[in-house]
């Protein structure tokens, strides 16, 4: 369910989207898809059947603390006359990790930026289940690492930079986030302290090296295999470089560094925390039954456990991660107080 804290935090959005719905409900199709300027052209109006008004005030609401808070952010940047490009529609060509990233559906018109760690797998076996491309019954008889196979899906990096920046001014949009101390848990855990088949290369490309910087008088086991780093020292790792290659792994890569949202304008911005009731919206605007996205009896127990992760770490160190993520703790609208029961400023 949609937390009592942000139904409360949309509700000026809901008034003014009821008096505006009042209008144009019986003609324009959803009110989320707005062009980005005269003369572009417009999105794909998907057809209106009885959505529910405050789910989609919802949506709205994040779009409209989004836009702030990248205002905000470009702002600082400029204060502090740091070089750092901001993206546009017709810039997001020049890189080409970005434009990886998002798949694209031709079928439903339809772009999404896909972040590890946020649902990602059952998100891609839904759009994959949905192009028909597949003999699977439903969507979680798909292999997982079927899905993530290169090629499966294509992307806004197979297109010419005219389709592409077409694709992105007329297609729909959507993005999944997820409380970034949540993903970052969810990642460790994941990749470096269980002992999946999918975990080895993580801990031999990243755990062997986190062993040797960071831990005094490491056994040779640790240093051969990578298989026992702590949570504080995957953490330290974090807040001290970018890793061997130079930058981090998309599993732990912030939020706004893999899909730009503040140059591309996202229709739908799901929460992992509402995961399943944004699922139903945004497969209902594809005129798709909300059946299609995997449902679980025991979903992710992160949140349960993040308690005895955290605990470990210091004060500073919490400051130096916080500073990681800052950007998408602000963009998303996630609390570092409510989170942790304290500050840290």
């Amino acid at each position: 369910m949609t937390s009592l804290h942000e139904r409360v935090s949309v509700l000026t959005a809901l008034l003014l989207f009821i008096m505006i719905s009042l209008v144009y409900v019986a003609n324009q199709g959803s009110m989320l898809h707005i062009i980005d300027s005269p003369g572009t052209h417009q999105k794909k109006q998907p057809e209106v059947k009885g959505i529910d008004l405050l789910e989609r005030a919802v949506f709205i609401e994040r779009q409209d603390r989004l836009q702030r808070e990248c205002q905000a952010y470009k702002r600082r940047q400029n204060a502090l006359q740091l070089n750092v490009s901001h993206y546009t529609p017709e810039t997001i060509w020049n890189d080409k990790e970005i434009l990886e990233h998002i798949i694209v559906d031709q079928k439903h018109q339809l772009l999404y930026c896909y972040v590890p760690k946020v649902a990602c797998t059952n998100w891609k076996r839904t759009l994959l289940f949905l192009s028909g491309s597949t003999n699977a019954t439903k969507p979680i008889d798909i292999p997982a690492d079927y899905v993530h196979r290169a090629g499966v899906f294509p992307k806004l990096s197979n297109f010419s930079m005219e389709n592409a920046v077409h694709m992105l001014k007329t297609y729909t949009t959507f993005l999944i986030v997820r409380h970034p101390f949540e993903r970052l848990l969810s990642a460790y855990r994941n990749k470096l302290e269980q002992h999946y088949s999918s975990s080895k290369y993580f801990q031999t490309r990243f755990g062997r090296h986190i062993v040797k910087t960071y831990r005094k008088n490491p056994s040779n086991h640790s240093l051969q295999f990578g298989d026992d780093v702590t949570f504080s020292e995957f953490v330290t790792y974090l807040a001290t470089e970018n890793g061997p290659g130079g930058e981090y792994n998309e599993h732990w890569k912030p939020i706004h560094q893999l899909c730009a949202p503040c140059a591309i304008r996202y229709d739908i911005i799901g929460k992992y925390e509402t995961l399943y009731e944004d699922a139903d919206y945004l497969l209902h605007q594809l005129g798709e039954p909300p059946s299609a996205f995997p449902r679980y009896a025991h979903p992710s127990n992160t949140t349960a456990t993040l308690g005895k992760y955290f605990s470990a770490l210091n004060v500073d160190l919490l400051r130096k991660i916080f500073s990681v993520y800052e950007t998408d703790f602000r963009l998303f609208g996630y609390n570092l107080q409510e989170f942790l029961g304290f500050e840290i400023d």
